[in-house]
């Protein structure tokens, strides 16, 4: 369902693991019918947020390296000249 964009299976899925005896499972396939259409989405459309994942990943590095060493100005001004750099 995941690697072949079969979004239109979530129910099905959904309605074996409630017949099912894993109540953790139960349960994580119950919080996905909270935002069930972004779920479906999320598994048939071809979009992804990975290269905005990637430049949030390298701010919060460059931040955790710079724990208690300076303010946000020099934070800014780190976080410009890397991806200036890329």
């Amino acid at each position: 369902m995941l690697t072949q964009r079969q979004g239109h299976r979530l129910d099905d899925w959904i309605n074996e693991v409630r017949a099912g005896d894993l109540p953790h499972l139960r349960s994580f396939a119950e919080g996905l019918l909270i935002d069930h259409d972004a779920v479906v989405a999320g598994l048939t459309l071809p979009y992804s947020n990975g290269p905005t994942e990637g430049v949030v990943n390298k701010i919060k590095l460059l931040k955790r390296q710079m724990y208690g060493r300076a303010g946000l100005a020099l934070l800014r001004k780190r976080i410009l000249l890397t991806i200036a750099r890329n």
